[in-house]
């Protein structure tokens, strides 16, 4: 499952994972402290996440350095999804060492590793419940789709047995339009790689308008009418892109406006290893 329904609101599963789980380690803090008189870890806990936050963007941001110096302004925008959880997770365990070194905060060691470690527990177990309840596909969904023009087509077909990333949007989705031009150079440059934009829930009318109005250009666009791919996926997000391998796995996914660094990065990922 992708994302989770919250009244109107679409959330990333992981985005909502990640705030239950600080909540627990807040609130493991606050008993501690309040129940057994130990250090309020609560401060430190912050420090961490900023800490673990700040390098996660660092590293993909150095990794990915040449998209970025395309276009530096994106660097700020985290909605992108860059992030190496290695590198922050490694930075936060090197702040918590280097601030529990000195004599005086020994006492902070006890309820900094309890909360800590009832975060990541917390973490462990609502991703493993997520796991359970949504079966991962292992194959390309057999959705029915149809081109503009009205003919039936298939991802199967369309894929022809290469990597093959499939975008779901809408022409109403601001997000889904800002990203379009980066899918597009992606799809020109890329050969080895197919296209896929699933509209979803539109008319053909109303998706041609906007592709044309918007002076991009596009291969495979299809229209996904019952929304059948975003069910497939477990996601009710716009935009979400899918990426899968030659072999038709998902790989991998995004929810979210992609940019160049982060979809690069995702691209990486399916792409057949050169010869």
């Amino acid at each position: 499952m992708l994302s989770l329904q919250i009244g109107p609101l679409a959330l990333p599963t992981g985005l909502v994972l990640l705030f239950v789980s600080l909540c627990v380690a807040y609130g493991v803090a606050w008993w501690l402290r309040r129940y057994r008189q130990l250090p309020d870890a609560g401060p430190l806990v912050s420090d961490l996440l900023i800490a673990g936050l700040l390098a996660a963007r660092l590293a993909f941001v150095l990794r990915w350095h040449e998209q970025y110096l395309a276009a530096p302004w994106s660097i700020l925008n985290i909605r992108d999804g860059g992030f190496m959880a290695p590198a922050g997770i490694a930075a936060a365990l090197a702040i918590a060492a280097w601030r529990c070194r000195r004599p005086a905060m020994v006492a902070m060691r006890r309820p900094l590793a309890i909360s800590v470690a009832s975060g990541a527990l917390a973490w462990g177990v609502l991703s493993a419940g997520v796991g359970l309840a949504y079966d991962k596909p292992t194959a390309l969904p057999a959705v029915a789709l149809h081109t503009l023009a009205g003919a039936p087509t298939t991802l199967a077909a369309l894929a022809g047995g290469k990597p093959m990333v499939v975008n779901l949007w809408a022409s109403w989705c601001p997000p889904c339009r800002r990203e379009m031009p980066v899918l597009a150079a992606a799809q020109q440059a890329r050969a080895d790689i197919v296209f896929v934009y699933a509209n979803q829930r539109e008319e053909a009318a109303a998706a041609s308008a906007f592709l044309d109005s918007s002076g991009v250009t596009l291969r495979n666009v299809v229209l996904d009418s019952e929304a059948a791919m975003g069910k497939a996926a477990g996601s009710s997000a716009l935009p979400t892109t899918l990426f899968y391998d030659a072999q038709g796995r998902l790989v991998d996914t995004h929810l979210g406006e992609l940019s160049d660094a982060s979809l690069a990065s995702k691209l990486q990922k399916i792409a057949a290893p050169a010869p």
